[in-house]
């Protein structure tokens, strides 16, 4: 079952706080507004895509289960993607293609359903 229901507009205000970092135009934002950013965002991911079959993960902040399919119980997922806070914001922006961050080794993916292409971006700016 997904987490509570996520508002938009909180997501947007999360990742507008980040956004000048992400193009380049400003240093690394605070822990607390990178942690919002990175945490809303997958939680817009797990409602999109509801399921347990894919675990996308996000260190240190965040984890989630998503894409329908098999459910995993226990140690370690089929299929997971992990990849850095910066990597999963540009793209749940758009700023970066899952084609492009798969070449340049910025994401690692591994079990059949771990692909995420046809789920980002998840907003636009």
């Amino acid at each position: 079952m997904p987490s509570k229901p996520v508002d938009p507009r909180e997501v947007r205000a999360a990742v507008e706080a980040v956004l000048p970092w992400l193009t380049g135009e400003a240093d690394p934002p605070a822990r607390p507004e990178l942690a919002a950013a990175v945490r809303l965002t997958l939680r817009t991911l797990e409602r999109a895509a509801p399921g347990r079959s894919v675990e996308v993960r996000v260190p240190p902040f965040a984890a989630v289960q998503c894409v329908e399919g098999p459910r995993h119980t226990r140690g370690t997922p089929p299929n997971v993607v992990e990849t850095d806070p910066r990597t999963w914001l540009e793209l749940a922006v758009g700023r970066l293609s899952w084609v492009d961050a798969l070449a340049g080794a910025k994401v690692n993916a591994s079990g059949s359903r771990a692909d995420l292409s046809n789920l980002l971006p998840l907003l636009r700016f």
